[in-house]
């Protein structure tokens, strides 16, 4: 998606924000242009519709989530296995923060059921780049089957957000972060000890 204009900037962060604490369906674009301190008008030339609004949000997110991601690994000083867990780590710092409630982008998927909506395709596209990111990174620490792993590893993520939903469980990603560790210790302890690889 193209950056938008000044006007256009105050909207996302508007909605950004709006969408997150109070939900999509609950909001109109009445609300959002007021925070803005835009017209309605203004909006739906930005935009064209809330539709697309709602979609350019998660855009947005998505993008700097995968930066700030790929950023920490670049910065991190750990053998391969510690990379991986450190992505758990860092969600889970995020789970500390206050207001956190929960993945913006499975809270969104939650309610937008149609397949088609144009926020959907945005959705898919980052847990795909989620689940891809995470196979990347077993692969990297040898894992014997890198894209079961890596999937697996998604579950847990996409658990321990929904915990927190549903329990306010702050410690949830930290309780992934240990499953995460053993699936991966086993995995690597399987494969040393194949037939294959004796």
């Amino acid at each position: 998606m193209n950056d938008p204009s000044p006007a256009g900037e105050r909207i996302l962060a508007a909605a950004t924000e709006i969408f997150y604490t109070e939900g999509i369906g609950a909001v109109g674009v009445d609300r959002i242009a007021a925070e803005a301190a835009v017209t309605k008008p203004t909006l739906y030339a930005q935009f064209g519709s809330k539709a697309n609004l709602i979609a350019a949000v998660l855009d947005r997110r998505s993008r700097d989530r995968q930066a700030a991601i790929e950023s920490m690994l670049a910065d991190f000083d750990g053998d391969a296995e510690a990379r991986l867990l450190a992505v758990f780590d860092w969600l889970a710092e995020g789970h500390g923060k206050s207001g956190f409630r929960g993945c913006p982008f499975i809270n969104a998927a939650v309610e937008l059921p149609d397949a088609r909506h144009p926020a959907r395709l945005v959705i898919l596209d980052y847990k795909r780049w989620l689940r891809t990111m995470l196979t990347s990174l077993a692969s990297a620490a040898g894992a014997a089957d890198p894209e079961r792993l890596g999937s697996d590893l998604q579950l847990l993520i996409d658990g321990a957000n929904a915990r927190v939903v549903v329990e306010d469980d702050r410690s949830a990603m930290r309780d992934a972060r240990r499953v995460a560790s053993s699936l991966l210790a086993s995995d690597l302890s399987n494969r040393r000890t194949s037939p294959r690889e004796a």
